[in-house]
C-alpha cells in the first residue's frame, strides 16, 4: 500500500528530535498536576489519574498523555540513537503492557463514557496506534499490542459516531471534527482499515464539500490552537484529487491570509494555546501548499512565519505548554508523514 503523504515537510533532524523528544520523556510519568476529565459512575471510581489510567495518566491529561508518547515513538523512529533512547524504551516497556492496555479500553466501556475524549483523543491514539505500527523497534509489536483492544474500540466507534454527526464542529479547540478526521484518516490509510477510510471520506464530501467563503477573518478565538478553516481544508486537499481541491479551495478560501498569532502570556496555560496554533497553521499551510503549485510560494511563506513566531518558545518553563507543544511543532516541521 502506498503511504499517504500528509505534508511537504521535511523530516526531523537529530537535533530536533532531541530537543523535541525531552519534553515528553519528563511528563509522560508525572502523574500531578492533573486536569482529570473524568466520568464517575459511582463512588468506586473515585480513584487518582494512575489508577484509572495505568498508561496515559501523566502528561496533565489523558489526550495529551497520548500525543506525547507519540511524539516520543516519532522522535525514536526518526533517531535510534538519541541519548535519550534507553530511558524512553524502559518507560514504554513499564507503560505499555497487556495488562495497562485492558484496563484503558475497560475504562471507555462503561456505561455513560461513550463521548469521553471524542474525538481529539480517540484520533491521537489511533495516530499512536499507527505510529508504533511503523516503528522497526524489536518491542515495538508487544507495546502496540498491549493498545489493540482499544485501537479496535476506537476504529469501530469512529465510524458510528459520523453517522450521527449531523453538523461538522468547526472550533479551534479539541472538538474540531476535521483535525481528528485527518489523524483518523491517515491511521485508517496506513493501517489496512478500508471501511474506515471510506466513512471518513464520505462523511467528509458531506459535511465539507459545498463549504464557501468561509470568514477566516475571525481567527483564531482566544484559546485556539487549531484553525477551523486550515483544518477542514487540509484535511480535503488529503482526500480530494489535486484538481478538484483547487477549486474547492478557491471557492472555500478565495484569499488565505493568515497572520501569527500573538501570544500575550505564556504563563496562562489556555493563553499559551495560541503557540500551538501557530505550529498547527504551519502544518496545515504546507500540506495545503502541496496540493496548490500555484499559491505554493506565499502559502510557505505564511507557514514560515508562523513556525518561527512560536518554535522558539516550547521549554517555557510553564507545565501549561511544555506538556504539549513540542507535538505540534513536529507536526509544523514534518506533518504526518511517515
Amino acid at each position: 500500500m502506498t503511504r499517504p503523504r500528509l505534508t511537504d515537510g521535511q523530516a526531523l533532524t537529530r537535533e530536533q528530535a532531541a530537543r523535541f523528544a525531552v519534553l515528553p520523556l519528563r511528563n509522560l510519568a508525572r502523574e500531578y498536576p492533573n486536569n482529570i476529565a473524568h466520568y464517575l459512575t459511582g463512588p468506586q471510581d473515585a480513584r487518582p489519574p494512575r489508577a484509572l489510567h495505568p498508561i496515559f495518566y501523566g502528561s496533565y491529561d489523558w489526550h495529551s498523555c497520548v500525543h506525547g508518547w507519540w511524539l516520543l515513538a516519532r522522535c525514536l523512529r526518526r533517531h535510534p540513537d538519541l541519548e535519550i533512547a534507553a530511558r524512553a524504551e524502559a518507560l514504554f516497556a513499564a507503560h505499555f503492557t497487556p495488562e495497562h492496555g485492558l484496563a484503558e479500553v475497560t475504562y471507555f466501556a462503561e456505561p455513560g463514557r461513550a463521548s469521553w475524549e471524542r474525538p481529539y483523543g480517540w484520533a491521537w491514539l489511533l495516530a499512536l496506534a499507527a505510529e508504533l505500527g511503523a516503528w522497526r523497534h524489536d518491542r515495538a509489536g508487544p507495546w502496540r499490542a498491549a493498545l489493540a483492544p482499544l485501537e479496535r474500540h476506537i476504529a469501530a466507534a469512529l465510524p458510528a459516531y459520523l453517522a450521527k454527526l449531523a453538523y461538522p464542529i468547526r472550533v479551534g479547540t479539541h472538538f474540531n471534527t476535521a483535525f481528528a478526521l485527518i489523524l483518523a484518516w491517515r491511521y485508517a490509510r496506513l493501517c489496512g482499515q478500508a471501511a474506515l477510510a471510506r466513512a471518513i471520506a464520505d462523511y467528509a464530501r458531506r459535511a465539507f464539500g459545498s463549504d464557501r467563503d468561509y470568514p477566516a477573518h475571525y481567527e483564531p478565538g482566544g484559546d485556539d490552537f487549531l484553525s477551523g478553516a486550515l483544518c477542514e481544508a487540509l484535511l480535503m486537499a488529503e482526500l480530494l484529487p489535486e484538481a478538484e481541491f483547487a477549486a474547492w479551495f478557491a471557492g472555500f478560501l478565495p484569499q488565505p491570509v493568515f497572520a501569527p498569532a500573538h501570544v500575550a502570556d505564556r504563563d496562562d496555560p489556555k493563553g499559551v494555546h495560541l503557540d500551538g496554533l501557530n505550529l498547527s497553521r504551519a502544518w496545515c499551510l504546507r500540506g495545503i501548499a502541496a496540493k496548490l503549485p500555484d499559491r505554493a510560494a506565499a502559502l510557505r511563506a505564511m507557514a514560515d512565519a508562523h513556525e518561527a513566531a512560536s518554535l522558539p518558545f516550547l521549554e517555557s518553563g510553564e507545565y501549561g505548554g511544555e506538556h504539549w507543544l513540542a507535538t505540534f511543532a513536529a507536526l509544523a516541521i514534518e506533518g504526518l508523514d511517515s
